[in-house]
């Protein structure tokens, strides 16, 4: 018997009953979807994230003090009040660092933000006029805060959009209006584009202030919660990162690199970690999908046992009149691989749709992994091979006069 004979016949037998093989197909078809739509949305979660991070600038380094230790117990990174605004001078005037070109010093913390009867508690922070270079911040109104006002110490404020939405409503425009911070009054001078995101870094829920007005007038700090660096490229990353340390090493007289009193991070330490925590999620989400799979895997040889049941006699039959083994084998290994073939497509165009209706409503980049539908598709075919492979033997393996005498 021809293949291609083979093949028809198979698909004759499954089109029989279209039921019990759409039945069968589905365990696949969901598999297979989930997989693929879970694979997608991990990926654009990646994305996303990444996109956010670089539009924070690029070549950054971030500068974050760190509690000086304090009987062999040392503070958390960022916890630390060990960085000052001289610090920052320091390392924008000095000769000794080559690899920079910018230098922003930053003061952040929380606080309620209030005007009128409506309030909400946001990232309030106090920068210098580079930040806006630094960070790619464009104005949607208004300015930013210049060098005048923080020598100034005046009492202004940017605000980010998500702000405005919460303070005066959708579409408001409240440049000129006033605010109040742990009872300051500030006059917002400008909004930011949107830049999106979410949480706790969410660039869009944010106060801008003057350095000068955040420290002394705001929260009575002398200190900075971090420095922010911009590399000239970033083939120097490295080189800057070293030349950084050192430099304030020697500065807050520290010999032993093991008892700094700071920490550095790369932006691209920033990126891997994301992509590491990114790429854990999905990988555990894809293994909870891929359950799916071998639950349709077993549909699929429960139905072909069935079908080797019902057909006893037919295969008696055949076997009687010659037919080998093999061919017997080949017959029934064919419906299932067709059937988990057929699921397969079925499943790849529907996790493909899915990806792409959610990562549109939740704002995500559409991607979709070659090497997801690669898997989908060799894993369709191991499955109806495998899950197949029993059925086929036990058909191949009856006694025509056995079979025969079936009832």
């Amino acid at each position: 018997m021809e293949y291609t004979e083979i093949i028809t016949e198979a698909i004759g037998t499954l089109t029989v009953n279209k039921l019990r093989t759409g039945l069968a197909t589905l365990g696949i078809v969901i598999g297979i979807g989930s997989v693929i739509a879970l694979v997608s949305l991990g990926q654009a979660s990646q994305k996303s994230v990444e996109s956010q991070i670089q539009s924070l600038g690029s070549n950054l380094l971030t500068v974050s003090p760190g509690a000086v230790s304090q009987g062999g117990v040392r503070g958390a990174t960022g916890g630390g009040t060990t960085l000052t605004l001289e610090d920052a001078k320091a390392i924008s005037s000095t000769s000794q660092i080559t690899t920079i070109q910018a230098v922003s010093p930053e003061y952040q913390s929380r606080g309620q933000v209030t005007t009128g009867r409506t309030n909400t508690n946001t990232q309030i922070l106090g920068v210098t006029p580079v930040y806006a270079d630094i960070r790619k911040v464009t104005m949607a109104q208004g300015s930013f805060i210049s060098e005048q006002q923080v020598s100034g110490m005046a009492k202004v404020a940017v605000i980010g959009p998500t702000v405005v939405t919460d303070l005066f409503g959708e579409g408001a425009s409240p440049v000129g209006q006033t605010v109040r911070i742990n009872g300051q009054t500030l006059t917002i001078i400008g909004i930011t584009e949107a830049k999106g995101g979410s949480g706790f870094q969410n660039q869009d829920d944010i106060v801008f202030v003057p350095l000068s007005t955040a420290q002394k007038q705001l929260f009575g700090a002398d200190h900075l919660t971090s420095i922010v660096l911009e590399a000239k490229s970033a083939d120097v990353m490295v080189n800057a990162q070293n030349e950084v340390g050192y430099f304030l090493l020697a500065r807050h007289k520290l010999n032993d690199p093991a008892k700094a009193d700071f920490s550095i991070m790369n932006q691209q330490d920033i990126l891997n970690t994301v992509n590491q925590v990114t790429g854990t999620f999905t990988t555990l989400l894809t293994g909870v999908a891929a359950i799916s799979l071998l639950v349709g895997g077993i549909g699929i040889m429960n139905i072909m046992l069935v079908t080797v049941t019902e057909r006893t006699r037919e295969i008696g039959l055949r076997k009687a009149l010659g037919a080998k083994k093999k061919v017997i084998i080949t017959q029934f290994l064919m419906e299932s691989i067709i059937l988990t073939f057929a699921g397969g497509l079925i499943g790849i165009g529907i996790g493909i749709l899915a990806s792409f209706i959610i990562t549109k409503l939740s704002n995500s980049p559409f991607v979709v992994s070659p090497s997801s539908i690669l898997l989908a598709f060799v894993v369709s075919a191991g499955i109806g091979i495998l899950f197949g492979w029993y059925p086929a033997q036990k058909a191949a393996n009856l006694q025509p006069i056995e079979a025969l005498r079936y009832e």
